[in-house]
């Protein structure tokens, strides 16, 4: 097997070695493309003779004539014209990929790391006012719920929902938790204001099935304050990422336990309604700006501005909902 490999290394080796340089294939297309060498000189910014020796060296290495020479005139061979058709093809894509790395590199970049829900109901709805306030920053955001190094995965900055004791000293508190039922207009319209045992059993309830790991997003101790400890509710919907409860809950197939930082703009637009139950704060659980220490860049100073300025207009939404 080892063998094997190492022929078929050696042979694509060898294969590549026999390849011409590229000034004389870059010659050669300005040269098939002009059909002279005194306007691929010019384009190249070579002398004529220059583009003369490149064809020469490159019919030498290939071993056939690529250009009919006639007084006055220039024509390609058979053999030149299939070269000419792969060697423009291949010479734009290397262009164009170039291009491409070339603006990549010269626009200024952010990395953010954001858990699913925070990144999908409170980040990215927010993201174009960013984006024309700041056109020639590109943000790059990573929705992952686990906790990453920021610094050797590469992130500039890090939205994080955090109990008090877990966030780092340098850590930005973004606005505190709250979590209060919720549905769309035209369920919560159909239901009383005091709901039943009975009203409960014709109910939907949306869960987040991480409520084990966070019971404060459970339905149980809502049902228990609300005096239904015994209800059966019509059924139960579980969703593993809180951004698929919120979306149920719009659609109108059940009520949800919201979050208020992440549900109060869906509020405000009149996506979904607050019932009027008991609120829970939970002051020792909130949403954080973490920055990767020693990052000094102008996009991310900018980046980190906004978020603060969106995070001030988010805890004002949701102080008018209370």
């Amino acid at each position: 097997m080892h063998a094997l490999i190492a022929f078929i290394g050696g042979f694509m080796d060898n294969r590549y070695r026999r390849l011409p340089a590229l000034d004389p294939l870059k010659g050669f297309e300005a040269a098939a493309r002009h059909l002279s060498f005194t306007k691929a000189a010019a384009e190249m910014n070579l002398t004529q003779s220059a583009i003369s020796r490149q064809i020469q060296t490159l019919e030498e290495q290939l071993g056939v004539r690529l250009f009919r020479r006639e007084i006055r005139a220039l024509h390609l061979t058979g053999e030149g014209e299939a070269l000419q058709r792969v060697v423009a093809d291949v010479l734009g894509r290397l262009a164009d990929v170039c291009s491409e790395i070339r603006v990549v590199q010269r626009r200024p970049q952010v990395n953010l790391t954001a858990a699913v829900g925070i990144a999908s109901l409170w980040l990215v709805p927010r993201l174009a006012a960013f984006q024309a306030a700041q056109p020639e920053v590109d943000v790059r955001i990573s929705a992952d719920n686990r906790v990453v190094d920021l610094e050797r995965e590469g992130f500039d900055v890090a939205l994080r929902y955090l109990g008090e004791g877990e966030a780092p000293a340098d850590a930005v508190l973004l606005f505190e938790e709250q979590v209060f039922p919720v549905a769309a207009p035209a369920l919560a319209a159909s239901l009383p204001k005091r709901v039943s045992a009975e009203d409960f059993s014709r109910i939907v309830l949306l869960a987040y099935d991480d409520d084990r790991a966070a019971p404060w997003f459970s339905w149980e101790p809502w049902l228990l304050g609300l005096e239904l400890s015994g209800a059966r509710p019509k059924a139960v919907l579980r969703f593993n990422q809180y951004d698929q409860v919120m979306r149920a809950a719009e659609e109108g197939q059940g009520v949800a336990l919201g979050r208020g930082p992440l549900v109060a703009q869906a509020i405000e637009a009149g996506r979904l309604v607050p019932l009027a139950v008991r609120r829970e704060k939970l002051p020792a659980r909130g949403y954080y700006l973490v920055r990767t220490a020693g990052v000094a860049r102008a996009e991310v100073d900018a980046f980190v501005a906004w978020i603060l300025g969106e995070a001030a207009s988010t805890a004002a939404q949701v102080a008018r909902l209370a």
